[in-house]
């Protein structure tokens, strides 16, 4: 498989202290077979001053390829990743959260089933592998190990880490899916919606991940955790379209 360009999407809500940091490590990767990067942002209506950041940061980096975005409220993680989506250009796209929790670094460890030519979807397992991994929250663990468990009854995957940021997809393909869900509801409706393309090849690789505490601005919640039981049934249990 030949891959000219990367399309990394970044949704951005609140993320101020980070956003240049994160940027910082997107640029100096340097993706297997010369593939170009580009960076789509989208800002979903933040409070502080992520704006002003990113734009900062893309005026002192004129060199980059970055399309940025933003909504006039806010419409969620998930509505972001949707925009993100309909103005990528690249042949594979990858999610890449804001703040720091994973490492751009491993780009390339996604792609490689996609460039050998095995996948057409490839996902960052948090919790396969020897990579890093911060100590964080058993529940949460625990949850996602179940929403997962949940998730793959449904698509009839063997998926380890459903809920995980890294997600690899074919443009082409990943846009001509009808996604419906604006806020974290995201992961567990385009699991199910891409399980159900016909032939498509979905890998797992595992990654890093250097997890965030509240304090330090973690968002999702229990609430959020009730929202993916629903969905995985909405869509998987009863295929929503």
């Amino acid at each position: 498989m030949t891959i000219q360009k990367l399309s990394i999407i970044i949704p951005a809500y609140n993320e101020a202290r980070t956003i240049h940091l994160i940027l910082d490590k997107v640029k100096s990767v340097e993706l297997l077979n010369n593939i170009s990067k580009e960076l789509i942002i989208v800002n979903d209506c933040s409070t502080d001053d992520t704006e002003q950041a990113i734009e900062s940061y893309i005026s002192e980096n004129p060199d980059m390829s970055v399309q940025y975005f933003k909504h006039d409220h806010n419409r969620g993680k998930g509505a972001a990743i949707h925009t993100g989506i309909q103005k990528a250009t690249g042949e594979y796209l990858i999610i890449q959260d804001a703040d720091l929790e994973y490492d751009p670094e491993e780009y390339n460890d996604l792609l490689k089933p996609v460039i050998k030519g095995f996948a057409d979807v490839v996902f960052g397992s948090r919790f396969m592998g020897g990579n890093p991994h911060r100590v964080l929250f058993f529940w949460h663990t625990i949850g996602n190990k179940f929403l997962t468990t949940l998730s793959n009854m449904y698509s009839n995957l063997n998926l380890t880490d459903m809920e995980t940021c890294y997600k690899l997809f074919d443009t082409k393909m990943i846009q001509s899916i009808n996604l419906e869900e604006s806020r974290f509801g995201f992961e567990p409706e385009v699991t199910a919606k891409i399980s159900r393309v016909p032939n498509v090849r979905i890998y797992e690789v595992g990654v890093s991940y250097y997890g965030r505490t509240y304090a330090e601005g973690k968002k999702i919640g229990w609430k959020d955790g009730v929202r993916a039981i629903y969905c995985i049934l909405k869509y998987g249990l009863f295929k929503a379209k």
